[in-house]
């Protein structure tokens, strides 16, 4: 299986780590990584996703972060190249939040962004509907 080994591209936060870790013993897969990618759609033109997996697909990034692997296509990472995958608890909802260096605008909810290259594909990204 060819898979790209990294280790700077993407990283998870302490907290992020340890709700992932949480995940992985609740569902019982303590070997598994989580999967984190990007498609097309969302507010904004592009959303994020996650996904507990147990291998890396070929030709995927693998990255090692607070004790957690990280598997991500070749396609995502081009958009979440030096990404901070974060975890926040709040009363108003707490949930999974990612920095993306590469996004130029992000939609109300964090969860859909647009770089550079989509100007005025979508909607602005204020105003999301996300709940």
């Amino acid at each position: 299986m060819n898979v790209v080994e990294q280790t700077d591209t993407i990283q998870l936060t302490e907290s992020a780590a340890d709700m992932v870790r949480n995940l992985l013993a609740q569902k019982n897969v303590p070997n598994h990584g989580l999967r984190v990618f990007v498609s097309g759609g969302g507010c904004s033109g592009m959303q994020y996703g996650m996904a507990l997996e147990a291998e890396p697909r070929p030709y995927d990034h693998v990255v090692e972060s607070e004790g957690v692997r990280l598997f991500v296509d070749p396609t995502s990472m081009m958009y979440l190249g030096g990404s901070v995958v974060d975890y926040e608890d709040s009363l108003m909802g707490g949930g999974f939040r990612i920095e993306n260096p590469n996004a130029v605008s992000t939609c109300g909810c964090g969860h859909s962004f647009k770089t550079t290259g989509q100007a005025g594909s979508a909607a602005q990204g204020d105003g999301c509907g996300c709940g």
